[in-house]
């Protein structure tokens, strides 16, 4: 029987029709990824008791303490960043202003009561641990956040549009609903930004045999960390690994979360979005949304930090914890076990995420024992082998230096190789042909060259090859275009190192001139 697909549409009604007229006159920002993830949850109950993006007061409280000022165990700040150009246009225009999506859609006003500049580099010491910006939360707070944060007064217009998997966005309300109705009193609740393979599988029917409930598989498909599988392939992956459980038991529902990356803090957060979603029972293993390792080759947090954070508090969040072992593959025994239950001398296997894309870089067939075959199937479909992906290579330089020249010389090489569609993405063909608009101030140059970086990143997830040759001369700019391009392919970027004076003698341009 084929499932019948709800499209939500916004239908705006009187109220709506009112505040989306108020808003139209009203000054607006286009909210980034995060803060729209962030906005969709606080508008639907998720993030509760939290309504609203946090002012001050409850942002200092939560940076401090993990709660709010009256208390309420709350262990990451939600926040709205803004500009400094729009902080002074809203006190001009009487505080109110629109939030839009990137289509324009009119997703919720609100009445600022508070403007202020934070701290930033505070904030990621007491939120995260560390000022390391290999950390991916670090990174997007110092690299991607506005210098001011504005809170206040906020009403839902039209609400977060999504047109992608209706039946699986289920809002807190809806799947407790979902849960009643199917008189589901226990539910265990997995969190995974990853596709699910036979061990994550093992793990939930321990869990679910241990605390005699069903499951609920509720992946975040927000912001994850950069470079992991797309949430599409994800969900595929998903639909698959359901038909692995007893029937009946498991379901899938997603979370457009926006993840932080935040380790011990994130996972108590986890649990309280959880509780407003149903939970019961919340698994939860070892390093809970931990980024990996710092620049010394150290990992981040203590690989059972979360656990124990959340055992200290799992009565004021109400959700118990499931804590599990790391699980391992016996070849003797032929099947999955924890590692604790390993035997002396026992052949047992166990294949990390790296060593994972480096079989699907040689295009060598995943091994039966670590997935199931129509996982293995869709992630190979994904991640052809190198040879066949598309790649972006970026040149930046001083005017000058020889980039567009390295660049022709790369593009003639790789047409011998005649393997891939190869485009040239020069920085004066770009300004004549999509930034023709654009001058040369400091925000002019960003948005050139994200365009760009934009632009490449479609070639690449077309396996395509990019190559760039822009002066590029910021790294924030730099480094928002390779986390962009290196979630669908690869990213090279090249400096081209000439000094100055050879630049200048080579002016062919005027532009040393003119200056």
């Amino acid at each position: 029987m084929k499932q019948k697909t709800k499209v939500r549409q916004p239908v705006a009604g009187k109220t709506e029709q009112k505040l989306i007229q108020e808003a139209s006159h009203c000054p607006f920002i286009t909210l980034k990824r995060r803060q729209l993830c962030d906005l969709d949850l606080l508008l639907n109950g998720a993030f509760a008791p939290l309504k609203r993006f946090m002012g001050r007061d409850d942002y200092e409280s939560t940076l401090r303490t993990m709660r709010l000022r009256d208390k309420t165990l709350f262990p990451i700040p939600i926040v709205l960043d803004i500009t400094k150009e729009f902080a002074e246009l809203i006190e001009r225009n009487g505080n109110k202003f629109s939030l839009r999506d990137a289509e324009g859609f009119i997703v919720a006003m609100m009445e600022a009561k508070e403007i202020w500049k934070p701290d930033l580099k505070r904030e990621a010491q007491l939120v995260y641990g560390t000022q390391d910006e290999s950390h991916p939360g670090v990174s997007y707070l110092l690299r991607q956040t506005h210098p001011f944060y504005v809170a206040g007064k906020l009403k839902k217009v039209v609400g977060v549009r999504y047109t992608d998997y209706p039946n699986e966005r289920k809002t807190p309300a809806e799947l407790k609903a979902e849960l009643k109705k199917r008189k589901w009193r226990k539910t265990v609740f997995f969190q995974t930004r990853n596709p699910l393979h036979k061990a994550h599988n093992e793990i939930i029917m321990r869990a679910m045999r241990q605390q005699s409930a069903n499951a609920v598989i509720h992946p975040a498909v927000g912001m994850t960390k950069p470079q992991d599988i797309d949430y599409h392939t994800r969900i595929r992956c998903y639909r698959h690994s359901i038909h692995h459980f007893p029937k009946g038991k498991v379901m899938l529902s997603l979370l457009p979360l926006a993840m932080r990356m935040g380790g011990p803090r994130e996972c108590l957060w986890h649990g309280l979005i959880r509780k407003n979603y149903g939970c019961t029972h919340f698994i939860i293993g070892r390093d809970h949304a931990g980024p990996g390792k710092n620049k010394k080759g150290r990992p981040f947090y203590d690989p059972f930090a979360a656990q124990k954070l959340f055992a200290e508090h799992q009565d004021e969040i109400g959700v118990k914890p499931v804590n599990f072992e790391h699980v391992i593959y016996s070849r003797s025994r032929k099947k999955y076990i924890s590692s604790g239950e390993a035997q002396k001398n026992e052949k047992t296997a166990e294949l990390s995420g790296t060593s994972l894309l480096a079989i699907l870089d040689k295009g060598e067939g995943i091994p039966d024992w670590f997935t199931y075959p129509e996982i293995a199937a869709e992630l190979s479909k994904v991640y052809p082998p190198r040879k066949e992906r598309g790649f972006t290579v970026f040149f930046t330089g001083l005017s000058g230096s020889g980039k567009s020249t390295l660049a022709h010389g790369l593009i003639n090489r790789l047409l011998e190789y005649g393997k891939h569609n190869i485009t040239l993405l020069d920085g004066d063909l770009v300004r004549a042909q999509l930034s023709s608009e654009l001058g040369f101030s400091r925000e002019h140059r960003s948005i050139n060259v994200r365009r760009i970086g934009y632009v490449a990143s479609e070639i690449t997830k077309n396996r395509g090859i990019a190559i760039c040759a822009p002066i590029a001369p910021y790294h924030e700019d730099r480094e928002a275009n390779r986390q962009l391009i290196s979630s669908c392919g690869g990213y090279i970027e090249i400096y081209v190192s000439t000094p100055l004076k050879v630049c200048e003698q080579r002016d062919s341009k005027g532009y040393y001139l003119r200056a």
